[in-house]
């Protein structure tokens, strides 16, 4: 079974990103999953009356996306690509917006444990309009519950945005400034967009990248276990899942003790392997060789013993608050800028 590409299109209220999902998923022979948010019975009211009704407005949404989602995707991903016009992790960008206080908290408590179960995407398109734009856009298209539009909202709304994608760093990010174009009516416009998409899946468009290194980076698509992506965000999202459904503590100590034991187990297999390798020497008569098969009988081992290590990491990455992938992304790319003096017995990557 190949590889399938999820690609979500995200962006403020009018600024085309179903119309956009809809012509990327046949130039992408991808399946097209669209939000259904006019089943929301409270939204017409919504938009009337913020205040009052935007707790049901939230929560109803929260529920249904993590209805869609959490059926449709890993479903479809296994047999297709996908494209959506919506990132589950939206909800939460209008929440902080409309809610407070004991409503923001309980709303933030069901989002975190529902978005843990949602597949990442493996690249994001956001779509980006200043608000004059947007609005006459919104105006354009004419949507009765959409016709008293506060511009102020929408303002509000466009600044979140903008904020959360600055340092979204969960799945790759293709930037597209939507002021100057019209894909809509522009068939050379639509191509543009179609064609930077298509790049970005070629080559990872990460914003949080390796600085230089991004060519030689292995491609962002690949999922954990069962549907997910192969990111470190996602292992420490799998671990927390983990600890829930089996019970683990968060006791940093022990789990430092864990560790501790773990990275020993990897020093002894590596030392019985310099052993081997050592007694293979005269067999092979090349001290390569002869570790090359020392290694190729204890990597199983080797490997069983890391993944130990990297399990009790993201444990206590997870104990402690610390975003793993983020933070190994912000030193390498300080220690990229960096020199070393060679053959230094003090030097270090640290």
């Amino acid at each position: 079974m190949g590889y399938h590409e999820y690609i979500a299109v995200e962006g403020v209220i009018g600024v085309g990103k179903t119309t956009l999902a809809r012509m990327l998923a046949p130039a992408l022979a991808s399946e097209l999953l669209l939000e259904v948010f006019e089943e929301n019975p409270f939204l017409s009211d919504f938009y009337s009356d913020r205040d009052r009704y935007a707790f049901q407005t939230q929560i109803f949404f929260l529920i249904s996306r993590y209805h869609q989602q959490h059926q449709v995707i890993p479903h479809t991903l296994s047999q297709s690509q996908l494209v959506s016009d919506y990132l589950f992790d939206k909800d939460k960008l209008f929440a902080n917006l409309n809610l407070r206080n004991d409503e923001l908290m309980m709303y933030e408590r069901v989002q975190a444990i529902l978005g843990e179960q949602i597949p990442k995407p493996d690249l994001v398109v956001y779509l980006r309009a200043d608000t004059e734009i947007l609005m006459q856009r919104i105006t354009q298209r004419d949507r009765t519950y959409e016709r008293d539009m506060d511009w102020r909202y929408i303002e509000a709304l466009r600044q979140i945005y903008e904020s959360y994608f600055a340092d979204y760093l969960q799945a790759p990010v293709l930037i597209v400034d939507t002021n100057e174009i019209d894909f809509v009516r522009s068939v050379r416009d639509r191509d543009y967009v179609i064609g930077l998409v298509r790049t970005a899946l070629d080559h990872g468009a990460l914003q949080q990248s390796l600085p230089e290194l991004s060519d030689g980076a292995p491609p962002s698509g690949m999922r954990i276990l069962q549907g997910g992506r192969r990111r470190l965000g996602d292992f420490q999202r799998f671990h927390r899942a983990l600890d829930r459904e089996k019970g683990f503590g968060a006791d940093l100590a022990l789990n430092l003790a864990g560790l501790t034991e773990e990275v020993g187990e990897v020093s002894r297999e590596l030392k019985l392997t310099w052993r081997d390798a050592r007694k293979l020497n005269d067999q092979f008569g090349n001290q390569q060789q002869a570790l090359d098969a020392a290694l190729s009988s204890r990597r199983s081992l080797l490997a069983e013993e890391m993944a130990d290590v990297l399990a009790y990491l993201l444990k206590i990455a997870n104990y402690a608050g610390i975003d793993l992938e983020a933070s190994y992304i912000d030193k390498m790319g300080r220690n990229w800028q960096r020199s070393w003096e060679h053959h230094s017995s003090e030097d270090s990557e640290a």
